[in-house]
């Protein structure tokens, strides 16, 4: 909704003050030059990115005019789901616990916090530094390293769309001038005809110019920060996993270590620790009836 609201106050400042000024609105609407331009900025898009990415990034723009951005319940979720962990990490056998990290959908600490299992990435991220914890074997800042190259390559991977759409609202001021000089070609040709007319062929050719420049400044460039913005805090998810099992593995009890994740949540969004404490204390008395 953000976006939207954006767009319409930006277009309507730009083409109600062009309007103030005297211009004529229909001098604007030139298909050609935005089909030069949209087709040329299309057709590098499709050249420059793999299929994988050109698709991601139809997913991230939709994700940027949605703002699905995590909410405090992803948060308290991701803090319970650990908690949960933690604790049958510390209480039960390794066979019990491999049953809840070998199959997630199936395991009744993953359904009891639906807005995790359905993150497959986030849960296989979870399910697997939680295997190695139970092996044993590895240390603490083995781990750390290994998981930061882990979320450094799904940074990277996320952040294609976003790298995509500034390649090209960067090239569309470029595609402007050729769409410009198309125009001038065409109004060159016309030199023998009424000043009328070849002043209406170099307005329409200078409007190539105007689409490329405010397409690439209006549109593609902030939808692209958009993009961005909104991956960047999708991916603090797995910093929280980071901080909070590594805090458990070098000795914090399981109620000490999600306050390690939950501090590395933004201030803005970030829960309350009555918040964490209610959500884990009446996910406990949930497994407890269960049981």
């Amino acid at each position: 909704m953000g976006i939207l609201i954006g767009l319409v106050v930006t277009l309507g400042c730009v083409l109600g003050g062009f309007m103030a000024m005297g211009g004529h609105l229909d001098v604007l609407m030139q298909p050609w030059e935005l089909v030069i331009i949209g087709g040329a900025a299309l057709g590098t898009f499709l050249v420059a990115n793999p299929m994988s990415t050109v698709k991601d990034t139809g997913r991230a723009i939709m994700e940027g005019f949605k703002q699905k951005v995590p909410k405090e319940q992803n948060y308290l979720e991701t803090l319970g789901v650990l908690h949960s962990l933690m604790r049958e990490l510390r209480t039960k056998t390794r066979s019990e616990v491999e049953a809840h990290i070998d199959n997630p959908e199936e395991s009744s600490i993953f359904q009891s916090f639906p807005t995790v299992l359905a993150n497959h990435d986030l849960t296989h991220f979870i399910c697997d530094y939680c295997r190695i914890i139970i092996i044993g074997n590895a240390r603490s800042h083995e781990i750390e390293a290994l998981m930061d190259e882990e979320i450094q390559t799904i940074r990277a991977d996320k952040l294609k769309p976003y790298h995509a759409l500034t390649a090209v609202g960067d090239g569309l001021p470029a595609l402007g001038i050729v769409a410009a000089v198309l125009g001038v070609v065409k109004a060159m040709g016309a030199l023998d005809q009424s000043p009328e007319i070849l002043g209406g062929l170099i307005g329409a050719a200078l409007v190539g110019t105007f689409l490329g420049i405010f397409l690439s400044y209006a549109v593609v460039g902030p939808i692209a920060t958009k993009v961005k913005t909104v991956r960047e805090k999708n991916n603090r998810l797995y910093i929280i996993v980071k901080q909070t099992l590594l805090a458990y593995m070098n000795g914090s009890l399981p109620q000490v270590a999600i306050e390690f994740g939950r501090k590395t949540i933004s201030s803005y969004d970030r829960p309350s620790i009555d918040a964490v404490e209610q959500s884990t204390l009446n996910i406990g008395n949930i497994e407890k009836k269960a049981a």
